[in-house]
């Protein structure tokens, strides 16, 4: 150990053993210069020399390393060099003292996830306390390999480790320890991620391994972190403008179909997502399917297909009020029992359906929509139809006509009002999920 003691000539000197071949030695140096406004560097040369050496005084005895770090990528070192002893009383007062790391042996702790060049600064300094210990703050930026599980993106919890080992030194050199207590490293972490960046700190734990590599075994320490995603920017950036433009979507089937303004409206809504969702790509994960690509994708696919039934449903309004084509019977049947349940059990009353079009009550001599479902006339038929002097029978097919347009308006009239409750499902599905997940 380093001690100070007054010689023959009432100066201060340290003197340093040290072990060579099995056998301790001491020299001593002078120390008279050894003041706070003074000269030391030179003191401490005999130490410096040995830097390559781990500092034991014996080599059997493995050296304790203590370690800590925040979140701020702060790694603080701590080990006790025995070369390295004053009594302050002696040495005027001095308890500690800064020296460079390059004259210092120094442990090679290092990150098993880390995966970048350690761009630490050069030229950083070491504390040096009067009993020898020596703390080494490294700041240093960590990118580090974590397994991340994005698919509840962006209201995803992440679970990343940092192991820290020697590369050099086995458990019989080298025993990793804690300087702070896990909660302290947590607590001081988490009073600076909250200030900045995109994750939330939610805690850190700890345990203690050894690496077996062939017959050496190395000393390992695991933090395992445990991060939640800041989900604000994302709900405010992705989901509120996606949910805003289905809204507007869903809200055009309030235009009439037959007047022709809603296929351009929604064509231009299409248009306006698919920009958003390429202005967007920047903020989606790059690897992996996120739950919130399926939500973009099953919006884009409502867009789609409101699209493509709205062309169809103006196309058979043209149709019908020119020529309209005799409905099938099935299409005539489900259309009775979607706008009258009762009508498909057959226990039920049967009455007339009055909003299928007009009845015989309404129009005498015309008959039932069942019968004109799906009916082809005849050659005969059509020669009667077509004769000059039958107004019965022209008076039969406008009232035909007239039926079977009404079908194909009530049938689009359904479309439309099924295509409008399939959004309002998916966008009350899609709230209520953002709502679980927000609050879980």
């Amino acid at each position: 150990s380093l001690s100070c003691k007054n010689d023959e000539s009432s100066l201060p000197y340290l003197t340093h053993p040290t072990s060579t071949t099995g056998k301790d030695s001491t020299f001593t140096i002078n120390c008279s210069e050894f003041g706070q406004h003074g000269m030391y560097t030179t003191l401490l040369d005999s130490v410096f020399d040995r830097k390559a050496f781990r500092p034991v005084t014996n080599f059997s005895i493995p050296t304790q390393v203590n370690i800590s770090f925040t979140m701020s990528a702060i790694l603080d070192v701590v080990w006790d060099n025995p070369f390295i002893r004053w009594n302050p009383e002696e040495c005027e007062g001095i308890t500690k003292i800064s020296v460079a790391t390059k004259k210092l042996w120094l442990p090679d702790i290092f990150i098993s996830e880390f995966i970048d060049i350690d761009k630490t600064p050069k030229g950083l300094t070491a504390y040096i306390s009067n009993e020898g210990r020596i703390k080494y703050k490294k700041p240093m930026k960590v990118a580090s390999i974590c397994n991340l599980d994005i698919f509840y993106f962006p209201f995803d919890q992440q679970n990343c480790t940092l192991t820290f080992s020697s590369f050099l030194y086995t458990v019989d050199n080298m025993l990793l320890g804690m300087e702070k207590e896990v909660w302290e490293i947590t607590d001081t972490s988490q009073d600076i991620v909250q200030t900045h960046g995109e994750w939330e700190l939610l805690g850190i734990n700890k345990a203690t391994l050894k690496m077996a590599v062939g017959s050496n075994l190395y000393d390992q320490i695991i933090f395992y972190v445990a991060i939640r995603r800041r989900s604000r920017l994302y709900v405010l950036n992705l989901l509120v403008p996606s949910s805003f433009l289905v809204a507007i979507d869903a809200l055009s089937f309030y235009l009439p179909a037959e007047s022709g303004n809603r296929a351009p409206f929604k064509i231009t809504l299409l248009l306006g997502y698919n920009v958003f969702l390429l202005m967007m790509n920047d903020l989606l994960p790059t690897s992996g399917t996120p739950l919130i690509s399926v939500y973009f994708a099953l919006c884009l696919s409502l867009m789609v297909g409101s699209l493509l039934e709205t062309i169809f449903i103006t196309y058979l309004l043209h149709l019908a009020t020119s020529q309209p084509p005799p409905m099938p019977r099935w299409l005539h049947s489900l259309l009775l029992c979607c706008a009258h349940p009762l009508k498909c059990c057959p226990t039920g009353p049967q009455q007339g359906d009055k909003s299928l079009g007009p009845t015989r009550a309404h129009l005498p001599g015309v008959k039932e929509p069942v019968e004109l479902v799906g009916k082809v006339p005849g050659p005969g038929e059509a020669a009667a139809r077509g004769h000059p002097g039958s107004s019965g029978t022209q008076q039969e097919d406008e009232a035909q006509k007239e039926h079977l347009v009404s079908l194909w308006v009530r049938f689009s009239h359904l479309t439309d009002a099924l295509l409008f409750r399939l959004y309002l499902l998916f966008m009350a599905t899609s709230i209520i999920t953002v709502i679980v997940l927000w609050n879980t």
